[in-house]
C-alpha cells in the first residue's frame, strides 16, 4: 500500500493552498486562506497538507484545542479536501495517514463537520464511509433545507398567496454592496431581541470579507417606503447559494418580507441556471 506523507500548513504555503482549493473536488471559498485566517486570532490553526512525494493530494482545514482537533470550528462545514484524481481506496489511504499523524502528535479526538453532498458535483461521500469504517460515530446531525433548481419548484399555495399579496405593498428587493443598514437596523436588533445573541461576524468583519470575496458574499435587502425591513446575506459557491444570514423587522414580519425575498431570489437563481444551461 502506498503511504502519503502529512505535514502542518505554514504561512509560506499560502499560494499553493489557495491554488489547490481552487482546483479541488470538494472545496468552496470558505477554505481559502483569506477566509480561514480571518479567524486566526480565535483558533490555533492545525491545518494539514497530505503529500504524494512533493505533490499536494489533500488538505485538512483544522484547528486544535489541547489534544483535540476540529475541522474547523470557524467554518460552517469542512472536512478532508482532495483532488479530482483521488478516488475510492486512495481516500482511505489519505485518512489513514492523517490518523497516524494525529496519533504520533498525541491527538486523542478528531471532530469533523462534513460538507453536505449537494455542495459538490463530483460527490463527497467516500470520506463518510471510511470514517465510519475507522470507528467514527455520529455525534450530532442537523437538518439542511435545500432547493434543487434543476427540477420544477413547488411552493405551497398559502405562501404563494401571501407572496402575491405583497405586490400591492410595492416591496423592493435590492442587491447592496454595503451591509451597514441590514446589520445595524435589522440583523443585530433581531438577534438581540429574539436570542440575546450577536451575529457570528461583526459588521466590520463581514464588510471586509465581502470586499475580499465579492463574487461569493452578496447582500439583498427588502425596502418598504424607503425603509429597510428585511435582508438576506448569501454565501454563493459554484453549485450552491446559501442563506448565511436572514432577518426581518416587525414591519417586515407583518408584510412577510422574508418570504418575498426568498421566493424572489429562488426564482432569479432558477432563471439564471436555465440561462446557463440553455443560453
Amino acid at each position: 500500500m502506498k503511504i502519503f506523507s502529512v505535514r502542518q500548513y505554514q504561512e509560506s504555503d499560502y499560494a499553493k493552498w489557495n491554488t489547490f482549493i481552487g482546483q479541488a473536488k470538494n472545496a468552496t471559498f470558505l477554505f481559502h486562506r483569506d477566509f480561514m485566517d480571518f479567524h486566526k486570532d480565535r483558533f490555533e490553526d492545525y491545518s494539514l497538507i497530505v503529500l504524494d512525494e512533493d505533490k499536494w493530494v489533500g488538505v485538512l482545514p483544522a484547528n486544535k484545542v489541547g489534544s483535540e482537533v476540529f475541522s474547523h470550528q470557524g467554518l460552517t462545514y469542512e472536512g478532508l479536501v482532495y483532488s479530482f484524481k483521488i478516488k475510492g481506496k486512495k481516500v482511505e489511504q489519505l485518512l489513514d495517514c492523517l490518523l497516524s499523524f494525529f496519533n504520533d502528535d498525541g491527538i486523542q479526538f478528531f471532530y469533523v463537520k462534513q460538507m453536505p453532498a449537494f455542495y459538490t458535483s463530483g460527490g463527497n461521500v467516500e470520506i463518510d464511509f471510511f470514517l465510519l469504517k475507522k470507528g467514527a460515530f455520529l455525534e450530532r446531525k442537523e437538518m439542511n433545507l435545500a432547493v434543487n433548481l434543476t427540477v420544477p419548484l413547488t411552493i405551497s399555495k398559502s405562501k404563494l398567496m401571501h407572496f402575491r399579496k405583497t405586490e400591492r405593498f410595492h416591496l423592493q428587493l435590492l442587491e447592496e454592496t454595503e451591509l451597514d443598514s441590514f446589520w445595524e437596523l435589522v440583523l443585530e436588533p433581531k438577534l438581540l431581541e429574539k436570542y440575546n445573541a450577536k451575529p457570528v461576524h461583526t459588521l466590520k468583519e463581514i464588510a471586509k470579507l465581502s470586499r475580499m470575496f465579492p463574487q461569493n458574499i452578496k447582500q439583498f435587502s427588502v425596502y418598504y417606503e424607503g425603509m429597510i425591513i428585511a435582508g438576506v446575506t448569501l454565501f454563493e459557491n459554484e453549485t450552491v447559494v446559501k442563506s448565511q444570514y436572514g432577518a426581518t423587522t416587525k414591519k417586515g414580519e407583518e408584510l412577510r418580507a422574508l418570504d418575498f425575498a426568498f421566493i424572489t431570489l429562488i426564482e432569479k437563481a432558477g432563471f439564471k441556471l436555465q440561462m446557463q444551461l440553455f443560453g
